[in-house]
C-alpha cells in the first residue's frame, strides 16, 4: 500500500477498548464517517444517541423465553425493505418491512417474517444478498457444516451447493464480489486461506490466496474493481490480491500492509475505493492503497 507522497496515507485512532468491528457509512455526504463495535464488560454498558429511535423490533420468537442468537444479517442494496439473518438454529430468515401511517412526524415501521427454512445441517453464521438476477432475490449462506449454500426467494424448494470445505471444517464468512456476482468469497475457522468461488462452477474452488500464516478475519471485495480483493488476518497482515488470472494459481498479493497487531476486520470505502479500514487490538488505522 502507498505510503509515501504529500498526502498523510495513513489515519489512526486509538480507542479505550477493544475494536471488534467497524464499517463505513454509505451516504455520499459523510465519507470518512466510521462505525466501530467493541465489547465492554459493564453491567450499565449501553448506547446512548439522543439523534436515534427504536423504529422497529424484529421478534420471530414471541411464544418462547429462549431465542437463537444471530450470527449475523444483510440489507438488500436494491430493496431496502427486505433484511436477511442468520442463527445458530440452522435458520436463515428474511424480513420483510413495512412503513405505515405517520403518526405526528413519524412514519411508523413495522416488520413480518417473509420466509424462514432451514438453511444449513447446523449452525449458520454468514449470510449476503447477491447482486445477480437483478440484485433482490438471491442470497447465500455459510455455515459450520462447512458449505455454501446459495437460495433464491422465488424458488425456496431447493437450494445449490456451491462449495463444501474437503474437511468439512466451519466456514465462517462470505463476501460476493461487488462488480461480477458469479464470483464470492469464503473462510474456514481458523483457516488461513481464502477461497474464491464462481458459482458458474459449483463445489470447485477458481483460486485460493494462502499467503498468511496465521488465521484469516477479515476479507473485502473492492467496490470500483472486479479482480481485486483485501485479506486481513491474525498474523498482522492486510493484503491486496489482484485475481485477474484465474484460474491460473496465484501466488502473491500485490500490496501489503503490517500493523502492530493482530486485525480482526478490514472494511473498503464503498463511496471512497482509495480507502480501506482495518482494526486490531484497540486500534482503527484508515489505509491509503
Amino acid at each position: 500500500m502507498s505510503l509515501h507522497g504529500k498526502r498523510k496515507e495513513i489515519y489512526k485512532y486509538d480507542a479505550p477498548w477493544t475494536v471488534y468491528a467497524m464499517n463505513w457509512s454509505v451516504r455520499p455526504d459523510k465519507r470518512f464517517r466510521l462505525a466501530l463495535g467493541s465489547f465492554v464488560e459493564e453491567y450499565n454498558n449501553k448506547v446512548s444517541d439522543t439523534e436515534t429511535r427504536l423504529e422497529c423490533l424484529l421478534n420471530n420468537n414471541k411464544n418462547s423465553d429462549f431465542c437463537a442468537p444471530l450470527t449475523s444479517f444483510d440489507w438488500n442494496e436494491v430493496d431496502p425493505n427486505l433484511l436477511g439473518t442468520s442463527s445458530i438454529d440452522t435458520t436463515c430468515t428474511i424480513w420483510g418491512l413495512e412503513t405505515g401511517q405517520v403518526l405526528g412526524r413519524v412514519n411508523l415501521v413495522s416488520g413480518h417474517v417473509k420466509t424462514q427454512l432451514i438453511a444449513h445441517d447446523k449452525e449458520v453464521y454468514d449470510i449476503a444478498f447477491s447482486r445477480a438476477g437483478g440484485g433482490r432475490d438471491m442470497f447465500a449462506s455459510v455455515g459450520a457444516d462447512g458449505s455454501v449454500r446459495m437460495f433464491d426467494l422465488r424458488h425456496l424448494e431447493h437450494s445449490t451447493i456451491i462449495y463444501e470445505d474437503p474437511q468439512h471444517h466451519p466456514l465462517l464468512r462470505l463476501c460476493w464480489n461487488k462488480q461480477d456476482p458469479n464470483y464470492l468469497a469464503t473462510m474456514a475457522m481458523d483457516g488461513m486461506e481464502v477461497v474464491i468461488l464462481d458459482v458458474r462452477v459449483p463445489c470447485t474452488p477458481v483460486a485460493r490466496l494462502n499467503n498468511h500464516r496465521a488465521c484469516v478475519n477479515g476479507i473485502a471485495w473492492a467496490p470500483h474493481s472486479s479482480c481485486h480483493i483485501c485479506t486481513a488476518a491474525d498474523d498482522h497482515q492486510a493484503l491486496i490480491w489482484d485475481i485477474q488470472q484465474m484460474p491460473r494459481a496465484i501466488e502473491d498479493p500485490i500490496l501489503a500492509y503490517t500493523a502492530e497487531g493482530e486485525i480482526n476486520n478490514v472494511q473498503w470505502a464503498s463511496t471512497q475505493p482509495d480507502w480501506i479500514a482495518i482494526c486490531y487490538n484497540n486500534c482503527l488505522e484508515i489505509l491509503r492503497v
